[in-house]
Parts: structure tokens; C-alpha cells; sequence
């Protein structure tokens, strides 16, 4: 298949400040995120599935403190994954009680029924799975013209082919490594080799997110691999230090891409 141009991919890299005011940035959280990531990228991204719901405004605190740069929400919906979590008033409620940039992940059934909701409810992203949505170009247009980054997932046994058709239209490719529904799984090197072929077939014209069993053993390999973007669950929310548990995941990621794109 040859080539075409990708949709979010390329990556300048003049550096960008990271947004401050909420309100200012509503109209282009899409052109912000990516050039967030394009600038500060590898982002480790604290998979929110994993921490203390009883203490949410002070859970955001301490890894706002700790120096991430956007929080990763996964909404399941107990129909497309066997598992259900939290929905558009948790999402509306992350939007109230942080300006970090929420990339959201949904693991829903007919997701195209549900954009302009998690929108209006604060998304900075919006993934959708290719295995929810065959045809997903519509869906993805649709994300990106209300200045959303749009995301397109596929889990460890969908073959790679049948991702290549959509990739002009999305932003960025999010590659399981887990089966996706529940957090603290062990990651899936062979899913993961899925964002070293697409490192290697499209180079930085792609963006390439990885969720699913990262930790501090395996994060340099992630990077390695081409991960842009890394959601981590139990890697930052088990320890007992959210600083120090993400300055470690960072210097691993910061390791593994200098093998990547040396020098670095």
C-alpha cells in the first residue's frame, strides 16, 4: 500500500508552551495537544482507571506536583470490554478540577453516538476502537473538525492491516498491548512489536500511543519501540511517591528513545 499523507503526524520540533488556561485553549485543544506532544514528547500519562476515586482532587494534586503533563482517562462501558468504569461525569468532573490536557479513551460500544458529549464534557482526545467501528473515517473526520485529536486503537489481535486504510484520518495510532477492560495486566511484546512496524513503515509522521502493562522494567522498551505516548496505571498509582515513581518512568522513556533517535 503506498503511502498517504497521515493525519496528525508530523512533528515539528519548535518548542511549545504548555497550556495554562483552560479557556483560552478550548477552541484548538486538538493543534495544542499535538503540538504538546510533538515538543515534550515521550508523555508519560498517568492511566486514571488506578487511582483513589475517594480522594480524586488530591489524587490530580499530587501528579499535577509531580510534573505530568496530561492525565489518560479509560471509559469502558461493561459491552464492548468486560469491565465498566467511569462515564461523561467523571470525565465533566476531571475538567473542573484540572487544566491538564485529558486524553480520553473509549472503550465503548457505538462510540460515534457519544463525541460530542465527551467533548462538550472537557476531551482533549477522543480514541475510538477500530474493532467498535469498522469504518471509522467518519467517526475520526468528525473528532478532528470539533478540534478534538483524534485516536484510533486496536487491540493485541487485530492485525495491522486492517488499521493501514484509516491512518489519514486520525491523529495518532493507539496501540493495546493488553487485552483491553482491566488494569495491572502483564504487557504483550508481540502487540507491542505493532508500534515498532509503524515506526519503521511511517516514520515521526506518526504518532504512536502504547497502553497496557507499562512499568518502570519496560518503559525504555516502549520508547524504543516508538511510543509517543505512554498510558501508565499501577507503575505511578502502587508507589508510594507519584514524583519520583514518574521522574523514573521518564528517565527510562528519556533512555529508550535516545536508542531510538540517537544522538540525543
Amino acid at each position: 500500500m503506498p503511502k498517504k499523507p497521515l493525519g496528525g503526524g508530523i512533528r515539528p520540533r519548535g518548542a511549545v508552551a504548555t497550556p495554562s488556561k483552560r479557556q483560552s485553549m478550548d477552541h484548538s485543544r486538538r493543534d495544542t495537544y499535538l503540538e504538546l506532544v510533538r515538543s515534550r514528547g515521550p508523555l508519560v500519562e498517568p492511566s486514571m482507571l488506578m487511582c483513589d476515586f475517594g480522594h480524586l482532587a488530591h489524587e490530580v494534586r499530587r501528579l499535577e506536583q509531580a510534573g505530568v503533563q496530561a492525565l489518560h482517562l479509560d471509559v469502558m462501558d461493561g459491552h464492548f470490554v468486560p469491565n465498566s468504569t467511569y462515564g461523561l461525569l467523571l470525565v465533566e468532573t476531571f475538567q473542573r478540577i484540572t487544566r491538564l490536557p485529558l486524553d480520553v479513551h473509549l472503550m465503548i460500544s457505538n462510540p460515534q453516538q457519544y463525541v460530542e458529549r465527551y467533548i462538550e464534557a472537557g476531551a482533549w482526545t477522543l480514541t475510538i476502537h477500530l474493532e467498535a467501528v469498522p469504518e471509522p473515517a467518519g467517526v475520526l473526520d468528525r473528532i478532528r473538525r470539533l478540534d478534538v485529536a483524534a485516536g484510533l486503537a486496536l487491540n493485541p489481535e487485530t492485525p495491522l492491516e486492517k488499521l493501514e486504510p484509516w491512518l489519514p484520518h486520525c491523529d495518532y495510532v493507539l496501540v493495546m498491548t493488553v487485552s483491553p477492560g482491566y488494569g495491572g495486566q502483564q504487557l504483550q511484546h508481540h502487540a507491542l512489536q505493532k508500534a515498532v512496524q509503524l515506526r519503521r513503515r511511517f516514520g515521526s509522521e506518526l504518532l504512536i500511543e502504547v497502553d497496557g502493562g507499562i512499568k518502570h522494567a519496560n518503559a525504555a522498551e516502549v520508547a524504543r519501540a516508538g511510543a509517543d505516548m505512554l498510558a501508565v496505571g499501577s507503575a505511578i498509582f502502587r508507589h508510594h511517591d507519584y514524583a519520583q515513581a514518574v521522574a523514573e518512568l521518564e528517565q527510562q522513556v528519556r533512555r529508550g528513545r535516545c536508542a531510538e533517535e540517537p544522538p540525543c
